[in-house]
């Protein structure tokens, strides 16, 4: 039996600054980790993957991005070495290779078994990151089993798939990026659009995130959103960071020969059948955006900041196929770029709700000295960004404190 005061379940970018706030205030703390210090990022990213913020917004307590180009964007071996810089040079005590394979608590606090260890703690922090459990719709086990089925966080390369055209469903940041690739690589491509709200990289010559950053659009609290389970669930932005500060949305992938569909409403077998909502879908997140940019244009023009104002044009798709059949179009692989959800299996704790998401207040759940952190819109809008998880690991290192009360707790 191993003890310690406070246990942190991940080693991401999460668990990395809780480590580092606990440290600053002297406070014992191991972080039990699945495999390697940022392994999300080794094991479930594509080899092109770049950060959609830029570099200068790569930012961790006591630690933040120095190289030359604080305008780009950090590709995956990129922030792979920066969270593994982060980790070295904080000191952070990572126990790797040691997934927690079940919690439960005890008189003293809790109890986590790993497949080499029993540990106790008073104090047990969740930081295993937003995106956990790969979602695929139900409707996936109706396809034919000639069609290759990968989620997007098992997507490498084009190389990777089997010869043949592609759907990817799921107009997310990660499927408009996988599309162009593909696209660009000389594969047909279809792609079935969701509820994305598409943004300009640059506007009036500056990156759509510092903008979003000065308007405080980031650091909105949970506490001023007035559903904040349906804040949660909205769909990512339609965003890419790409090294000439390009856009990458719909109309660039139609143009591209990327054939737009609406949203997948069905599959059985080899046929597969999509919604006729894609021009409303693409309208409607085009009022979305024009709303943020209007705001935008207002607070530039009260703060005495000069830029080009114009709007983006509209964008209208070609009409989008009702249905079709896989083997008549060739194509031969469906890539889901559906998003995650969450997987406590290994938590038997009763603090997960029927949803499946963990039931908590600002990171606070409903059992002593339990704490969850690095989810999205946990405290504020920017909770689950690398630049907004050090605030929150400050604000719950606090409360963890107070918890121990300044004294050791846990014997050795």
């Amino acid at each position: 039996m191993r003890r310690t005061d406070v246990i942190i379940v991940g080693a991401g970018q999460a668990g990395l600054a809780m480590s580092c706030e606990l440290a600053s205030a002297g406070i014992e703390h191991v972080i039990l980790e699945r495999g390697r210090v940022a392994e999300r990022w080794r094991s479930t990213t594509w080899d092109s993957l770049r950060l959609l913020s830029p570099n200068w917004m790569t930012r961790l307590p006591h630690w933040q991005y120095r190289g030359p180009n604080p305008d780009g964007y950090m590709g995956r071996d990129a922030v792979i070495q920066f969270l593994s810089s982060y980790a070295g040079a904080i000191a952070a005590p990572v126990v790797g290779d040691s997934p927690v394979l079940q919690v439960s608590r005890t008189a003293a606090g809790y109890e986590l078994r790993t497949p080499g260890d029993t540990w106790q703690c008073r104090v047990l922090v969740i930081a295993t990151g937003h995106c956990e459990a790969p979602r695929i719709p139900a409707m996936a086990q109706s396809i034919d089993a000639a069609i290759t089925q990968i989620h997007s966080s098992a997507y490498r390369n084009p190389a990777q798939l089997p010869p043949g055209n592609v759907l990817v469903v799921g107009a997310s940041p990660s499927g408009v990026q996988i599309a162009y690739e593909l696209a660009r690589a000389g594969r047909g491509v279809a792609l079935a659009v969701g509820r994305h709200t598409p943004l300009p990289r640059m506007f009036m010559g500056r990156d759509i995130f510092w903008w979003m950053d000065r308007l405080g659009v980031l650091d909105e609290p949970a506490s001023a959103v007035t559903n904040i389970d349906a804040a949660r669930e909205q769909p990512s932005l339609q965003l890419a960071g790409r090294p000439d500060h390009s856009d990458l949305n719909l109309m660039v992938l139609q143009r591209l020969g990327v054939r737009l569909a609406g949203r997948l409403s069905g599959a059985e077998g080899l046929s597969v059948a999509f919604a006729d909502d894609l021009a409303t879908t693409v309208r409607r997140a085009e009022e979305k955006r024009d709303r943020l940019l209007r705001d935008i244009a207002d607070f530039a023009w009260a703060h005495g900041i000069v830029g080009d104002r114009r709007m983006p044009g509209r964008f209208a798709p070609r009409p989008g196929p009702e249905a079709f059949d896989l083997a008549h179009v060739a194509i031969r692989t469906i890539v889901w770029a559906t998003g995650f959800a969450r997987d406590f299996r290994w938590l038997g704790l009763p603090v997960v709700r029927p949803d499946g998401e963990l039931a908590h207040e600002e990171g606070v759940l409903p059992l002593p000295g339990l704490y969850a952190l690095g989810f999205r819109f946990l405290r504020r809008r920017n909770s689950s960004f690398i630049d907004g998880v050090g605030a929150d690991a400050a604000f719950l290192a606090r409360k963890i404190a107070a918890d121990l009360g300044g004294r050791k707790l846990m014997a050795a």
